[in-house]
């Protein structure tokens, strides 16, 4: 039952990147590309419908983690305490930078919500792959000094940043080269992703402009991608130990590749939403390739006194794993139901909306 749950969280999270995933590049778009106020419009009407209920994937991930595994969960949420309290405002101002930007029609009430949507957007992009970075590089458990853990095997606590900024030090921090590195990476593909996603649901001028975008992005995503993966082995001397164990795993980058390879013709695709699905298979491809590196740890000790978080070690009872199946076959019905009914009453381009006006 472990890898049941185990499978249904990695499900869940790459639900959530792919769709709150285009919101955070909306976001960034807007920051960045929108220069008129047709632009700006354009760009919220096409994820104004959706932007709320993507969200929603988040929680339910944090539903399941505490659920299928509590000990990852108390173990994370207090050890990331301060990054996940940043991650919460950064939330909440990118919704009401939606929300509040409409109810006066002010040039600088306007810019201040613009602003406040555009760089939350950027820093929740930032933020969460400088966490899918600490995942893989791994924590101090216990808080291990001299040899000796000073709390539990299973606590830690991060600051945003250590003395060194690197991310082989005793005291390792949030943010490192290395994390910082993977948070850029998820910038840059977050950006194209919610670039397709404009192009996917608009009729905007922009979107020409967002095609050349796009195609030069997708160079530098390349570059931080190969970058990404020799800078790996000073983190984990085998990165791809579990890929010459399970051969069959290595579909899982190799659809990456497709995706990222597929996005330099973003200039020739016959339909909108091609775009859209080779960045989807990047971000999917992506995270699956680092979960199955790491597997079956969830959450790697830096230290040599605990052991790992495995899927093994933190998992909840198997009988209430158990049960929970029938309850989660309950919620996901819901749920298919709600985003067929969504996505069928906002299909095709969005352009006439009008989300946010007042």
């Amino acid at each position: 039952m472990e890898f049941f749950w185990y499978i249904i969280l990695i499900i869940m999270l790459a639900t959530y990147i792919v769709l709150d995933g285009y919101d955070f590049g909306a976001g960034i778009v807007h920051f960045f590309f929108a220069k008129n106020e047709k632009d700006k419009k354009a760009i919220t009407n096409a994820i104004g419908p959706f932007w709320d209920a993507n969200e929603v994937w988040l929680i339910a991930t944090g539903g399941v983690l505490f659920f299928a595994f509590p000990t990852l969960y108390a173990s994370s949420f207090s050890g990331f305490y301060l990054p996940l309290i940043m991650i919460l405002w950064l939330l909440i101002f990118r919704a009401i930078g939606l929300e509040l930007r409409g109810q006066i029609h002010h040039p600088m009430w306007e810019v201040i919500w613009d602003k406040a949507f555009g760089i939350a957007s950027l820093l929740l992009a930032l933020f969460f792959g400088v966490a899918l970075g600490n995942v893989v590089r791994g924590v101090n458990l216990g808080m291990v000094e001299n040899g000796v853990s000073t709390v539990e095997p299973h606590y830690f606590f991060l600051p945003l940043w250590n003395p060194t900024f690197s991310p082989q030090a005793n005291h390792l921090g949030i943010i490192d080269w290395f994390t910082l590195l993977l948070g850029v990476i998820s910038v840059i593909a977050l950006t194209i992703h919610g670039a397709n996603w404009i192009i996917f649901k608009t009729n905007s001028d922009i979107n020409t402009k967002l095609k050349n975008v796009i195609f030069k992005l997708n160079f530098v995503l390349l570059a931080l991608v190969i970058v990404s993966l020799f800078v790996w082995h000073i983190i984990e001397p085998k990165p791809f130990h579990n890929y010459f164990k399970y051969p069959f795993l290595w579909l899982l980058p190799i659809i990456m590749l497709i995706g990222l390879f597929g996005l330099f013709k973003v200039k020739t695709f016959k339909k909108d939403g091609q775009g859209f699905m080779f960045s989807t298979l990047f971000l999917v491809g992506g995270l699956a390739s680092t979960v199955a590196s790491i597997f079956p740890n969830l959450l790697p000790s830096t230290n040599k006194v605990n052991p790992s978080l495995t899927l093994y070690n933190v998992a909840a009872d198997n009988y209430g794993l158990s049960v929970g199946v029938y309850w989660f076959v309950i919620a996901i019905l819901l749920v298919i139901v709600y985003f067929v009914i969504q996505y069928r009453v906002f299909k095709g381009k969005m352009d006439d909306v009008g989300y946010g006006e007042h």
